[in-house]
Parts: structure tokens; sequence; C-alpha cells
């Protein structure tokens, strides 16, 4: 199972090649709007995993989707409780350090 980040480039060029086929960098760039530097950089990371695998031609590059097993997980996020701190609180009758 492979675990792709929602929200991400790498989510949504997944998603287009599970929808289309043939497809090419150009299609995917244009798509998605976004360059070609970007679609390239990602597509070699996928081809490195196993993911895809790109068939280079004379004047352009097909991507063929070679596995379907992917896990969209969301992004992470870390929640922090907020501390208030004690301006302008009434105090309970005691004095402070350790009620005298």
């Amino acid at each position: 199972m492979i675990e792709i980040t929602t929200g991400t480039l790498e989510e949504r060029i997944i998603r287009f090649l599970q929808k289309t086929y043939p497809v090419t960098i150009y299609d995917v760039k244009n798509k998605l709007h976004v360059s070609e530097k970007m679609v390239e950089r990602v597509l070699h990371k996928f081809q490195v995993k196993g993911i895809v695998q790109l068939e280079p031609l004379s004047d352009r590059t097909y991507i063929r989707l070679l596995r379907n097993d992917f896990r969209f997980i969301g992004k992470k996020q870390h929640q922090r409780k907020a501390i208030k701190p004690n301006i302008g609180q009434e105090s309970d009758g005691y004095d402070d350090i350790m009620y005298s």
C-alpha cells in the first residue's frame, strides 16, 4: 500500500493518471497548471519507487501507471493546547508564595 498525502501535487498527479490513459507529461502539466519541471521531478520520484514508468518517444514522453494500491491520507496536524496566562484574575483569598 502506497500512502499519498492529500492536497499535494503527488495526489493530483496520481488521481489524474488513474482517470486518463494514455497521457503525456505535457497533458499533466496543462491539466494541473504546474510547470513541466515540477511534474518531471514528481514523476522521476515515482519511477524510482516503481509507481510509474516513463516511456520517452522522439517528441513526447508517455506515462504508464504501474500500481494502483494507493491510500490517500490527510495531512498531519499538530494540536497544541493553548495555555492562558493568569493576568487579571482575582485571587482566591490566599497570598502568593505558598500561602505564607
